[in-house]
């Protein structure tokens, strides 16, 4: 359920776009940018907005464009990673403080980590979840190198095209869905054979998780019956735009002081090469200034919402150096 405190307001952030934006603590503190992904809201960050707040943070977490109560553009194009980094921006830029903290996770983290490439004067510190930092190689797209390691039945290559995504999801109802998704266990990336749909390939049997309640599971299905999923799959269909776009920043690191956190479930940590690209160095080369990398054993991909006390206590307590 939603923690006592929260304040809710709407911030214009480009032409026509506004973010909803959740806040917890006092507005004196410093800020702590939340970051969600996919399929998430600001609601997502519920346990961290309360720790960070007891701590003297001011929490505040957008509903990202296209999801839950911020507006959603129409256009697929919207949603290039320039415009998310240029929503943080403006959004930075109202909270009226020099520097911002910032903590990203799934979708939140890649802008996380872009928004730290792009404007490194804008973040004190940085503390991301489940995606690592990979420096944009000029050796092929995402999507070619996703169908160079998984084949053509990736999720994010059925994800591509519109309408396509949405006629599946309509299938099954909303409660079904997030238990679904939040349930998956297995660590791998989400393979679709041809003649099964996104949810009937996850290995989860759709009842709610133990960390989550009935409640919580309600709050993601009504605010998704509003606004429908192609929001956050637009995200997905610019992934190749984005590659395209950030050329000039080819092998770029990021010099932002970092923590990164995931689970040994995480379907991210579990892709072909990731574990060896974190723990063997490539991570550290890429963000040189990573000063922890935290595996938490037994645990899946929404870890901020599974395990929220050490994660909360992972965020405070590198923040506090700070």
């Amino acid at each position: 359920m939603e923690p006592e405190g929260v304040r809710h307001r709407m911030v214009e952030v480009a032409k026509g776009v506004r973010l909803h934006v959740a806040e917890a603590g006092p507005e004196d503190g410093p800020a702590v940018l939340l970051v969600h992904g996919f399929p998430d809201l600001w609601y997502g960050w519920r346990h961290q907005m309360a720790a960070l707040a007891a701590r003297g943070f001011r929490a505040v977490a957008p509903d990202m464009r296209g999801y839950g109560d911020s507006d959603a553009p129409p256009s697929a194009g919207s949603y290039s990673i320039f415009h998310l980094v240029g929503d943080l921006v403006a959004l930075i830029a109202d909270l009226a403080q020099p520097q911002v903290f910032v903590v990203g996770h799934d979708w939140g983290a890649l802008v996380a980590w872009q928004l730290c490439l792009l404007r490194p004067d804008l973040v004190r510190a940085l503390v991301n979840l489940s995606v690592a930092y990979h420096p944009r190689s000029s050796e092929g797209s995402p999507l070619q190198v996703i169908r160079a390691l998984c084949g053509e039945d990736h999720y994010m290559c059925r994800f591509q095209e519109p309408g396509v995504a949405e006629a599946e999801f309509a299938l099954y109802d909303n409660s079904h869905k997030f238990k679904t998704v939040f349930g998956m266990r297995k660590p791998a990336p989400p393979i679709l054979p041809k003649d099964k749909t996104f949810f009937d390939s996850l290995d989860s049997d759709g009842t709610c998780p133990p960390w989550l309640s009935e409640e919580d599971i309600s709050y993601y299905a009504d605010k998704f019956e509003k606004t429908g999923f192609t929001g956050g799959l637009n995200y997905y269909r610019c992934m190749d735009l984005n590659w395209e776009l950030s050329a000039p920043w080819t092998g770029a690191p990021i010099k932002v002081a970092t923590k990164f956190i995931v689970g040994d479930l995480d379907v991210t940590y579990n892709v072909p090469g990731v574990k060896d690209y974190i723990h063997k160095g490539g991570l550290k080369a890429s963000v040189p200034n990573l000063e922890d990398v935290v595996v938490m054993e037994g645990v899946s991909h929404f870890c901020n919402q599974e395990k929220p006390n050490e994660v909360s206590d992972y965020i405070c307590e590198f923040f506090s150096k700070f």
